[in-house]
């Protein structure tokens, strides 16, 4: 194993099997993992999929340099991109020979991810492993019948345990994360590391004046997959009383959009649905500052960086009582949990809100962009940043409420 610098500019991989433009959890925390070691004065480098067809190619990209690896896009995918294993392999070896990085850090143990993770692994690289990865996120990938399906997310735990099995230390979002990985990959150890928040950016600016809508509006962001369950969201707008007028605007963009749409005129809500597709980042500000409540009816999320800029920008959440939703839930307090997938339920927790006097509904903000403070960014940042150095990291801070205990895997 090679030695890692103790202090000083480190040279840091981060190997990510989604990667911006993506919009999705795991991609927007790998692009603000580089900004933030890129910022602290370390040389940053990623490896992802290009976005279209042609061999791969090197460039940089605000300051971070980028390897774009050839890639092929799935025909039940509408953007995202895989890497071959045959045609990526040589490549992981002669980037990391090119390279030579103090750490490798891979965020999946598919394709990217693992042709890295071996790589680095035999070379005596130091390898952090992050698993933002659940079996529900194939499901729209795999057009086959549930029992099919329960066998492929059988082999994709243990395929993990053997990839990440590799690292000098596993994480993953949340202690529940952890607990699965355990239970399912059986990883013996795996560190929780919230993917962290600036919270700040989410906040409404000194001075800044914003339209105030002109009826509720309930917000939804992420991508449109079949485990998001947006349909779910929108039934459930639909069973809202009519005078309470409340609209819904949906920020993302996925495979079942169609379906959702189709949706929308069935339950007659064509007026009062907006889908705003992917948007800027100060776009999607605006729409969590503009909300009156955030729903996430999600069953597969490892933490939802998602509601965690809502909570930032100091709304209340109703969110599925599903896999780690509830660790970012006060009940009462700063929103509600509703029964997964039972549309009557989540309107009567939305309405509750919906129906509370504004003081009221500003209270519960207030109380989630207080709960938002523990998964600060630069705790995260500065977690990482240890573990990169051989840190032993029982004493890195992290979020470790639960779960199993940190330790090397």
């Amino acid at each position: 194993m090679t030695s890692v610098p103790s202090d000083g500019p480190l040279k840091i991989l981060i190997a990510a099997d989604t990667y911006a433009p993506h919009m999705n959890g795991a991609a927007r925390f790998c692009e603000r993992l580089a900004q933030g070691m890129l910022a602290r004065g370390h040389e940053v480098h990623v490896v992802a999929a290009r976005s279209s067809a042609g061999p791969s190619f090197s460039g940089v990209e605000d300051g971070v340099v980028v390897h774009r690896l050839r890639s092929h896009q799935p025909p039940t995918h509408p953007y995202f991109r895989i890497c071959l294993p045959w045609e990526i392999s040589r490549e992981a070896r002669r980037i990391l020979e090119d390279e030579r990085p103090d750490v490798v850090h891979v965020q999946c143990h598919y394709m990217i991810g693992k042709a890295f993770a071996d790589t680095a692994a035999r070379m005596g690289i130091r390898l952090i492993a992050t698993n933002h990865f659940m079996p529900e996120n194939l499901a729209p990938f795999l057009p086959f019948p549930r029992w099919f399906l329960d066998i492929v997310a059988r082999n994709s735990w243990r395929d993990m345990g053997k990839v990440m099995g590799q690292a000098a230390v596993v994480t993953t979002p949340t202690p529940l994360a952890a607990s699965a990985m355990h239970e399912h990959a059986f990883l013996r150890q795996v560190l929780p590391v919230s993917n962290g928040i600036d919270a700040a950016k989410y906040e409404q600016r000194a001075g800044e004046e914003l339209e105030a809508p002109a009826h509720p509006t309930v917000l939804f962001v992420g991508r449109l997959a079949q485990e998001k369950h947006v349909d779910v969201l929108i039934d459930a707008v639909a069973k809202l009383p009519a005078e309470l007028d409340t609209h819904l605007e949906i920020v993302g963009d996925g495979e079942v959009r169609p379906a959702l749409e189709a949706r929308v005129g069935q339950v007659g809500l064509g007026d009062r649905v907006r889908f705003l597709g992917p948007t800027s980042d100060e776009e999607l500000r605006r729409a969590y500052l503009r909300a009156t409540v955030f729903c996430q009816p999600g069953t597969a999320e490892l933490q939802s960086l998602v509601t965690l800029e809502a909570m930032s920008a100091s709304k209340p959440v109703v969110l599925a009582d599903a896999m780690a939703l509830p660790h970012l839930v006060d009940e009462g307090r700063n929103g509600h949990l509703f029964v997964p997938n039972d549309s009557t339920d989540l309107a009567a927790k939305l309405r509750r809100i919906l129906e509370l006097p504004e003081q009221e509904r500003l209270s519960l903000g207030k109380t989630s962009r207080e709960m938002v403070n523990k998964h600060d960014l630069s705790v995260t940042l500065n977690t990482f940043e240890a573990l990169y150095r051989g840190t032993d990291y029982a004493a890195a801070p992290s979020d470790r409420s639960s779960g199993p205990r940190a330790g090397h895997v």
